[in-house]
């Protein structure tokens, strides 16, 4: 693979007229009520200083998701990238997808509008098309002029602190936003199955989607095919596995899928790199995924996953890497947190 360029150095080069972007290359996914491309741009963990940059030529590029979030920090830079791409007539607003996501410590009724307002300040837009409760948690309400995004601890708390909010009371406040045309549709993201049956019980607005970790190492086979059965759209976020954990010492190099032996042998039958068979898989087993890279050759990459398809026999020996590996686990780094916090099991 050709060694990738960073995209801050990039962006004079892209073409700018929507001529020049096919938008055939990223059809959208159909399931329930929910309408979205099948591969976005996931943006957690971009730097800032190159956020914008890499919104901007992910939709050059032909990308119409991008997946961000409060949490992210960088919705500011995200609204910067799709101005200068809707400025630059590579799109409308209209054919973009935005996905967005209420911070745990904004479960409060009171406190979801506030949460949502300000997310729509940062991005620019009027709206959003799909709003997602990030993690069944709710924490205690920080104040935006304390902390902005207030992560998992407060100033100057030792520990995690939790508000007594039920999902009913938060759920309730997101099909609001839907009612005023904030959000297009709302959904939820990290839930497991009990969670979402709980949720279907009282819930006016159905939820459109759930946004969970997938991966061959975790496949989440139940969820999935619960999902499916409720109308409900899955995104799977970190596609690949391991690489994005690696940096912030959640995951360990050696965890990486895209060497196994499976992966390797798909991918020389059909002439892709491991990583375009990962995320084949991933299509594949699920309706939609939410890639990151900050590099125009890996975003060209990503996006490419639409000229092979892997055989029943392929997908059924990636699948079988599945041993409920999670990376991105609440019941494992919020004990770094003073707290334990499981919500999988």
């Amino acid at each position: 693979m050709a060694m990738a360029t960073t995209v801050v150095s990039q962006p004079a080069t892209l073409a700018r007229s929507r001529a020049a972007h096919p938008t055939n290359t990223n059809p959208l996914q159909t399931c329930g009520v929910l309408q979205m491309p099948t591969v976005g741009l996931g943006v957690w963990k971009i730097d800032k200083d190159i956020t914008a940059a890499t919104v901007e030529a992910a939709i050059g590029l032909g990308y119409r998701a991008i997946d961000c979030a409060c949490d992210y920090g960088n919705e500011v830079e995200v609204g910067q990238g799709i101005a200068a791409a809707i400025a630059a007539g590579v799109c409308t607003r209209e054919e973009l997808f935005i996905t967005s996501k209420l911070w745990n410590t904004y479960h409060a009724a009171e406190h979801v509008p506030l949460a949502m307002a300000r997310t729509l300040k940062d991005l620019g837009l009027a709206y959003v098309d799909l709003y997602l409760i990030h993690f069944p948690i709710a924490l205690k309400f920080v104040p935006f002029e304390e902390s902005y995004p207030p992560e998992w601890l407060a100033p100057g708390a030792k520990s995690m602190q939790y508000a007594k909010v039920p999902v009913s009371e938060t759920w309730g406040a997101m099909e609001a936003l839907k009612s005023s045309g904030q959000a297009k549709e709302i959904g939820v993201s990290n839930f497991n199955c009990q969670a979402i049956r709980d949720l279907l019980n009282y819930c006016t607005v159905r939820p459109a989607a759930n946004q969970i970790e997938l991966h061959p190492l975790n496949s989440q086979e139940h969820l999935v095919k619960y999902c499916a059965s409720e109308g409900i759209v899955v995104t799977g976020f970190s596609p690949l596995g391991s690489p994005s954990y690696v940096q912030i010492g959640m995951s360990q190099t050696s965890d990486a899928c895209w060497d196994a032996p499976p992966v390797v042998a798909a991918a020389e039958a059909h002439g892709v790199t491991p990583a375009q068979v990962l995320l084949r898989w991933g299509l594949q087993h699920h309706p939609t995924i939410v890639p990151k890279s900050t590099k125009l050759e890996r975003l060209k990459e990503n996006v490419s996953v639409f000229g092979f398809e892997l055989s029943a026999e392929q997908m059924a020996a990636i699948g079988a890497m599945d041993k409920g590996q999670r990376f991105n686990d609440p019941g494992e780094f919020t004990q770094g947190m003073g707290s334990y916090c499981p919500i999988h099991q």
